[in-house]
């Protein structure tokens, strides 16, 4: 199935929350079992909360903590970079976390 691949993008994104890797490598067991359903459910509900607006992700990367945890450079670049995506029309977060996770909601009928 195209989505599990997908899901494994999600995974091992680096960017993924760990919560959300924790609860994705739980689906991925769990696939072909009697708690599929159950945990596709779970999976899906975690992603819808994790995935990042661009104007969430701007705040974040606007401010003087994320200088102190990321670096001023990496924030800086951060920043530019979601900016550029807003300004071409971008909604969401274009890391690969996210990425993978827009697509898992755009088809979560197909595991739900």
């Amino acid at each position: 199935m195209p989505l599990l691949k997908k899901i494994k993008e999600l995974v091992a994104a680096p960017s993924v929350y760990a919560g959300l890797k924790e609860v994705g490598e739980k689906y991925l067991k769990s696939v072909g079992s009697a708690d599929e359903k159950a945990n596709a459910k779970i999976l899906v509900d975690a992603v819808g909360e994790c995935i990042q607006t661009i104007d969430e992700v701007i705040d974040v990367f606007g401010s003087v903590d994320a200088e102190k945890k990321f670096g001023k450079e990496t924030a800086q670049n951060i920043l530019a970079h979601m900016k550029e995506v807003k300004a071409k029309g971008g909604k969401y977060c274009d890391c690969p976390a996210c990425s993978a996770g827009l697509v898992i909601l755009e088809n979560k009928n197909v595991i739900l």
